[in-house]
């Protein structure tokens, strides 16, 4: 597949994420000298007899998303076409969906459960307030930024008080998350948005869904049975105090339900008995924090859309052993240029099957979805200069991308608390006060000073920044 170097006014950087319809690209809008995302269909890939109402829901996520204007909702800047293409060009969001938080089965303690909820619950009464109800509230659209403040995206499917895309009949949304009324294809309003809310709080709370099974199963509990009360379900964890906050946002008919998201967050906050915190705490952030992808293919239209995934195990990035970090860093790198954040999960996969690097590279090629793809990708190997066949034959020794080696005194010298306070200071120069969070996760981890120098570079977001920290340390 060609690379797309520009798209409208937009200077195409990156791919973030693709999908069987389109890819979502990181870009430069000269103009106002912004980082933006940019989300794309191809229209040629389109059946004729669905190209229209794709292109009007594309549309109306541009139209619902754009006339909002909240810190808690992923800004909408353009909608354009050009070529085969219709494109969104939206804010550029560097966090992770709650999906993968869910997906490396997370267990937010009750500080960040409210915060989480808190927060989505402001975002979508404001959305309510200008006439805009979402829809498809789910935790793949809601993100948590590295900030650990929350923003709501994919307006897909999202209801404009003027708009009459969607017709009574019409069932669209995401199976676990639906209101009754959703799948009963009756008229929708703002309240679907509080029932999706409340299945969110209540798998923030347990860790699972209120309703599984297959997507008939979901649909018939859904519209008839009661999920079972979170404290029964994890008693040890789980307080009561929320069980009516949870059945009343939960109800099956509207008109039983909290009437705003206003007051469904002063239930919880009541239920809470405590001040709620502005943002998800720093160390659920750090700790859990893993590249995200961007969901592309839109809901159809004419079926609600699969249901989620069941979480898996808990993912990792650790280093595999045996593997130099500098070197795997440098291999996402290039690896990020074709799939982007995601590569570094990719990599650190498939780096545990192997110790060879060629083998990994094979691999890693293999991902990806053409030939000229793989074949530029495998291009990059030649740009490792000086790394070894094997990995393992690097030994102890880190090196750097450019061939540097981490062998300075520092890295030599013990692990005291006198260097760890050291490098925090250092640290906080490039990532303010999460340092002293990150600092602490890397001495618990590391096994020598080399290895906790290692990690705080790695945290780092460009090559620059990682070799003048591991120099200002003194382990360069």
């Amino acid at each position: 597949m060609a690379t797309l170097e520009r798209l409208g006014k937009y200077q195409v950087t990156e791919v973030l994420g693709k999908g069987a319809m389109g890819v979502v690209y990181k870009a430069f809008d000269p103009n106002i000298r912004r980082t933006v995302a940019i989300k794309t269909i191809r229209k040629e890939l389109i059946d004729d007899d669905r190209a229209h109402t794709m292109l009007a829901r594309f549309k109306n996520e541009a139209q619902a998303a754009g006339r909002l204007s909240h810190p808690g909702i992923v800004a909408v800047f353009e909608y354009g076409e050009e070529g085969d293409l219709a494109y969104i060009a939206m804010e550029y969001v560097q966090g992770n969906s709650l999906r993968e938080y869910f997906n490396r089965n997370t267990r937010f303690e009750d500080r960040d459960v409210v915060s989480i909820m808190a927060q989505l619950l402001d975002s979508l009464g404001y959305a309510h307030e200008q006439g805009v109800y979402h829809r498809d509230i789910k935790p793949a659209n809601i993100i948590i930024m590295t900030n650990g403040k929350l923003k709501i995206a994919d307006f897909g499917i999202a209801r404009i008080d003027s708009s009459n895309l969607t017709q009574i009949g019409a069932i669209m949304g995401t199976p676990g998350y639906m209101a009754p009324e959703q799948y009963a294809g009756a008229d929708v309003d703002w309240r679907a948005d509080i029932f999706s809310a409340g299945v969110v709080f209540y798998q923030l709370l347990t860790g699972v869904k209120p309703f599984t099974g297959s997507t008939e199963s979901i649909a018939y509990k859904v519209c008839y049975e009661q999920a079972t009360p979170p404290s029964e379900l994890d008693p040890e964890r789980v307080s009561s105090r929320y069980d009516t906050v949870v059945g009343k946002a939960m109800a099956k008919k509207p008109d039983e339900r909290f009437q705003t998201t206003q007051k469904f967050r002063a239930a919880l906050l009541d239920a809470y008995a405590a001040p709620v915190a502005p943002t998800v705490s720093e160390e659920t952030v750090i700790t859990e924090i893993i590249p995200t992808t961007v969901r592309i293919e839109p809901t159809s239209p004419s079926q609600p859309a699969a249901a989620e995934p069941t979480p898996t195990p808990a993912r990792t990035t650790e280093p595999p052993p045996g593997w130099d970090l500098v070197l795997l860093k440098a291999i996402e790198d290039h690896l990020a240029r074709f799939v982007g954040p995601v590569a570094k999960v990719v990599v650190r996969r498939a780096a545990r099957r192997t110790l060879d690097v060629d083998e990994l590279y094979t691999a890693l090629a293999e991902t990806l979805g053409g030939p000229e793809e793989r074949k530029s990708f495998l291009a990059t190997r030649s740009q490792l200069a000086g790394a070894p066949k094997k990995a393992a034959a690097a030994g102890p020794r880190t090196m750097h991308e450019h061939g540097t080696l981490l062998a300075g005194k520092a890295a030599k010298a013990p692990l005291t608390p006198e260097a760890i306070d050291a490098a925090q200071r250092k640290l906080a120069a490039y990532v303010g006060p999460i340092a002293k969070v990150m600092v602490k996760k890397a001495a618990a981890q590391a096994t020598s000073s080399r290895q906790f120098y290692q990690l705080l570079a790695e945290s780092l977001g460009s090559e620059a920044d990682r070799v003048k920290f591991l120099e200002e340390v003194g382990a360069s």
